[in-house]
């Protein structure tokens, strides 16, 4: 069989990991909603999200069985959850049956007010800013006019309609 060595794959995969770390840790520290997207937790917690929509039925949703639908260990996901809860998002429900579940009407949740809730996620790194003009009189004005389009047209997209987009996408894969 031809491939990858496995050694030179777990190197890949430890290097891949550790850059969407990086990557992830600057978006946090650049507090930009557009950065979070891009690194990836923004993405996973509108996923998480629709995900509590669509499987509480009646009862929280386990941390684990989010965790396994989306192929990850409850530990990487749990730090999203946790900032989801304390932006009021979804709330977390203690005991043996505890899981997480909605803490407003689909409807009154938008992709704006989970982006902004994992934004709020504490650094975990030392990074220090860069001292670049090009980065501070060019590049970050432009990217907070961008964020600004970017954050208004989330405000308009509702959990609601994600759910029902999920939904039919479902039917149609049966």
């Amino acid at each position: 069989m031809s491939g990858v060595p496995s050694p030179d794959l777990k190197a890949y995969f430890a290097e891949a990991r550790r850059w969407d770390e990086d990557r992830l840790l600057s978006a946090l520290r650049s507090k930009r909603l557009a950065w979070v997207v891009a690194a990836g937790a923004g993405l996973l917690a509108i996923a998480a999200v629709i995900d509590v929509a669509l499987h509480a039925s009646g009862q929280p949703v386990a941390a684990k069985e989010l965790a396994s639908r989306h192929r990850l260990p409850p530990r990487h996901l749990e730090p999203v959850l946790q900032a989801l809860v304390r932006q009021g998002v979804i709330k977390g429900v203690r005991g043996p049956r505890g899981g997480y579940e909605l803490a407003r009407e689909p409807r009154r949740i938008t992709a704006q007010d989970i982006l902004r809730a994992v934004g709020t996620m504490e650094e975990t790194g030392n990074g220090s800013a860069t001292k670049s003009p090009l980065l501070a009189e060019v590049v970050m004005p432009a990217l907070a006019q961008a964020e600004g389009v970017f954050s208004g047209a989330l405000g308009h997209i509702n959990i609601e309609d994600l759910v029902a987009a999920a939904q039919t996408a479902q039917k149609q894969s049966a």
